[in-house]
């Protein structure tokens, strides 16, 4: 069943500080929090994600970690996103043997999109739906029409991502899509409360 949640929020190098965007997300009742942090060691990865851990327990907001399995089991995240050159998401389950977990998989074109049915994620990043600065190793652009069709024509849930901001968000949901991850929009605002809300308020008003 397909889940209508709006933004998935990643953090990295928020302005704000990594608690204090976690604790607006947990107020504004996000559905995914994923930490992504590069160029970061592993010890300290664990130890914010054990933070914002602490942040999100007892509330719907789930913590992902981004990429490293060991960080996830660490700090006993909700789950793990894995990019396509990731550990396989059948090795990230066998590994990582605990029920509830919830296991994400990025995805960049429609013929990947149904690739990644066969592994059976909780659910898919589409992207990148516009250009982005936040990550070096982008692959092609897929445009908001197609992330659109795709996010339409997989029957399991899906996000959007890539250079994502409110100036282009309505061409997103034009296209189809329904959930959307933006990283700048919030991480580079001094007030991670304020962007959260009008971002899920053009969400809703779009959606409802």
């Amino acid at each position: 069943m397909k889940e209508n949640f709006g933004l998935y929020l990643i953090l990295t190098d928020p302005v704000a500080g990594y608690e204090a965007c976690a604790e607006a997300a947990v107020e504004a009742d996000l559905r995914y929090l994923q930490l992504r942090m590069k160029n970061t060691s592993q010890d300290e990865i664990i130890r914010m994600g054990k933070r914002i851990k602490s942040i999100t327990d007892g509330t719907r907001t789930r913590l992902i970690m981004n990429d490293s399995l060991e960080a996830a089991m660490a700090c006993d995240a909700d789950g793990i996103h894995l990019g396509q050159t990731d550990r396989s998401l059948n090795e990230a389950r066998k590994t990582w043997n605990t029920p509830g977990k919830i296991f994400g998989l990025s995805t960049h074109s429609l013929e990947q999109a149904l690739q990644a049915l066969e592994l059976s994620p909780d659910y898919i990043g589409i992207g990148p739906v516009f250009p982005t600065q936040t990550k070096m190793d982008t692959d092609p652009v897929v445009g908001s029409q197609e992330a659109g069709r795709i996010a339409h024509e997989i029957p399991i849930s899906s996000v959007v991502i890539g250079g994502i901001h409110p100036a282009n968000l309505p061409k997103v949901f034009q296209a189809g899509a329904t959930n959307f991850c933006v990283v700048s929009a919030v991480n580079q605002s001094p007030d991670p409360r304020l962007a959260i809300h009008e971002l899920q308020q053009m969400w809703k008003s779009h959606t409802f």
